[in-house]
């Protein structure tokens, strides 16, 4: 019989702010790269952009579905099709991401194995959304501030504290209640041994929650 030819693999993008944070999801899609190739790491700003399949977008730190960054992603026609990463799966956002046309909205909680699955079949053409239902409390990939005991959803408040957002601003910016947002303060603080709002700064500074900017583009053909 004729030998079936293998399928290509999937041209993915990904994107985030943090380079621990891509470099993350890059080290969980590496024992898959028969099935899934990265062509290019976006860090920050963005510039012209390599033609992908797939464009996966990290939420950590970054604006979520009801900002303009996704919405410029869905209009580049080098992007392919646009896929939201996060661990937060608010019904809001959901629906959010169903009525602006993302292909995937999926929930870290998703292992390597997971997050390949979907891809995959965002590839065959299938709209992959995490449904509110989807609840874990292990949420996979790195983040800054892991090292130091931070959780994902505590780091990501403490690199908004760093960046100077207000509670309430940090609250809007990640769909969270404020009593919520106060709580990971807490708790974060007390891993950081830190008091006050000026000393969680000087320690996000100090520890890598500041944004990254740059971009890894490999050999595209």
């Amino acid at each position: 019989m004729p030998e079936v030819a293998q399928a290509a693999p999937i041209r993915l993008a990904i994107r985030n702010d943090y380079v621990v944070v891509v470099l993350g999801i890059a080290a969980m899609l590496e024992p898959y790269e028969a099935q899934i190739r990265i062509v290019e790491v976006t860090v920050g700003e963005s510039g012209e952009s390599t033609p992908v399949d797939i464009t996966l977008y990290d939420a950590f730190s970054q604006t979520q579905i009801d900002g303009s960054d996704v919405d410029v992603l869905l209009r580049d026609p080098l992007a392919g099709k646009v896929v939201v990463y996060t661990w937060n799966v608010n019904p809001a956002l959901v629906r959010m991401a169903s009525q602006k046309g993302v292909s995937g909205y999926l929930s870290k909680s998703l292992d390597g194995a997971g997050l390949v699955d979907a891809l995959s079949r965002i590839h065959r053409g299938e709209v992959v959304i995490t449904e509110q239902t989807t609840r874990s409390s292990s949420i996979n990939g790195e983040w800054p501030g892991r090292e130091y005991g931070l959780t994902a959803r505590e780091a990501e408040i403490v690199s908004l504290v760093t960046q100077g957002l207000s509670n309430e601003a940090i609250a809007k910016h990640c769909f969270i209640s404020i009593n919520s947002v106060k709580s990971y303060i807490r708790t974060a603080y007390r891993k950081m041994g830190v008091t006050t709002r000026a000393q969680a700064v000087l320690w996000g500074v100090q520890h890598g929650l500041l944004p990254d900017r740059g971009r890894l583009t490999r050999d595209s053909d």
